[in-house]
C-alpha cells in the first residue's frame, strides 16, 4: 500500500521535518510540495540538507488527486485553504496548525494525540495535530488525570528550542540575541493551555489550574519540561501508573534514569522521569518541538489514519540541525 501525500506550505521548519521523515517512509509517495513563496524552485534550494535524497520541485498548484494532505501553512491559513478548494471527501487530512485544535460539534477535526485517542485517530477523515509544549506537557500529565491525580494546581515550566518560533526571523530568534541567552514569554497565557486543558478535563474532571512559564532556550531544538504537583502517591506507585499507562505506546518511554534532552532530539520520542519530593510529584518529560512535537507526530497520526504499523517510518533519525 502506497499512500499518495501532498504538503501545503511546504517551506517551513515542519514541512523540512516532514520531507525528511516521509522521504525514508517505506508505503509513502510524495506526490507534490506547494509552496506560493518557492514555486519553481527545487525543493533542495530550501531544505539544504535534503539534497541526494530528492529531486521534487515546490509546485504553486494544488492536486486533489491525493490520499492525504498535510498542512504546514502555518496559524490562520488552514480554514482559508479549506475555503478555497474542493477536496473529495476520500482525501484525508492532517493539521498542523492551531486552528482545529479544540475539539467541538462544529470541529471536524479530531484532536491527534495518539496517547490520549489513538482508537479516534485510526477512523478519522480529518486530524489536528497537537502543538509542541501541549504534547511534551500532556504526556506528563495524562496518567495522573487517568488515576484521578489531579488534586491540586500543577505548576510547569518548560523551555524550547528556537524552531519552536518557526522559520520566519524574529527579534527573539535572532543568534546573536538567543545564543547564551534564557527568557520568559507568555507566562501563564500561553496559546496551548486550552488543549492541555482539553485532556486532562475528560480524563478526570480536577478543576485545577496549571500553572505555565514558557521560556525561549538557546539550543535549535526540543522542549525539557517540568511539572510539579502535590500528589499523594508513593514515587512507586507513580511508576507503576504510568509505565502501565504508556505499557503499549511505542514513542513515550517513562524512565527511572535522570534523562536529558540530547536523548530525544532528532527522534520521535517522548522521556518521561519521575521524582517524589516529600508531596509534592516532579514530572520531567522532554521531545523534540519538530518531530514528536510536529511532523513526526503527523506521521504517526498519518500511519494510524491508513492503518498501518504506527512507527511506519519513524525509526530513522532525521537529518535536521
Amino acid at each position: 500500500m502506497n499512500i499518495s501525500i501532498g504538503i501545503i506550505g511546504g517551506a517551513g521548519y515542519t514541512a523540512g521535518e516532514l520531507l525528511r521523515i516521509l522521504l525514508h517512509h517505506p508505503q509513502v509517495e510524495i506526490a507534490f510540495v506547494h509552496s506560493s513563496s518557492q514555486a519553481g524552485k527545487a525543493v533542495t534550494a530550501v531544505h539544504q540538507d535534503l539534497i541526494g535524497e530528492t529531486d521534487l520541485r515546490f509546485t504553486a498548484e494544488v492536486s486533489t488527486e491525493v490520499d492525504l494532505l498535510f498542512l504546514c501553512s502555518g496559524h490562520g491559513h488552514t480554514q482559508p485553504f479549506l475555503d478555497s478548494v474542493v477536496l473529495p471527501d476520500s482525501v484525508k487530512i492532517i493539521d498542523l496548525s492551531n486552528e482545529f485544535r479544540m475539539e467541538s460539534p462544529e470541529n471536524a477535526f479530531i484532536y491527534g494525540l495518539p496517547e490520549w485517542q489513538r482508537d479516534r485517530i485510526r477512523t478519522a477523515t480529518r486530524v489536528a495535530n497537537p502543538g509542541c509544549f501541549a504534547t511534551a506537557i500532556q504526556l506528563a500529565l495524562l496518567p495522573l488525570a487517568a488515576h484521578g491525580g489531579i488534586t491540586h494546581d500543577i505548576v510547569v515550566n518548560a523551555t524550547t528550542g528556537a524552531t519552536g518560533a518557526g522559520q520566519q526571523p524574529g527579534a527573539t530568534t535572532h543568534f546573536s540575541w538567543r545564543n547564551n541567552n534564557l527568557s520568559v514569554y507568555k507566562a501563564f497565557t500561553h496559546q496551548h493551555l486550552p488543549e492541555i486543558y482539553q485532556s486532562t478535563q475528560r480524563l478526570q474532571n480536577h478543576g485545577k489550574r496549571v500553572h505555565f512559564v514558557p521560556l525561549r532556550g538557546d539550543f535549535p531544538r526540543g522542549i525539557f519540561a517540568t511539572s510539579i504537583t502535590t500528589c499523594a502517591w508513593s514515587e512507586e506507585e507513580a511508576y507503576d501508573r504510568y509505565e502501565a499507562f504508556y505499557a503499549d505506546h511505542p514513542f513515550t518511554h517513562v524512565t527511572r534514569q535522570d534523562p536529558h534532552l540530547k536523548q530525544v532530539i532528532n527522534t520521535n520520542k517522548a522521556l518521561i522521569h519521575l521524582q517524589k519530593h516529600e508531596d509534592q510529584l516532579l514530572v520531567i518529560s522532554m521531545i523534540d518541538n519538530l518531530v514528536k512535537g510536529a511532523s513526526g507526530q503527523a506521521v504517526q497520526n498519518a500511519n494510524l489514519m491508513f492503518g498501518l504499523e504506527e512507527t511506519a517510518g519513524l525509526g530513522l533519525k532525521s537529518l535536521g540541525f
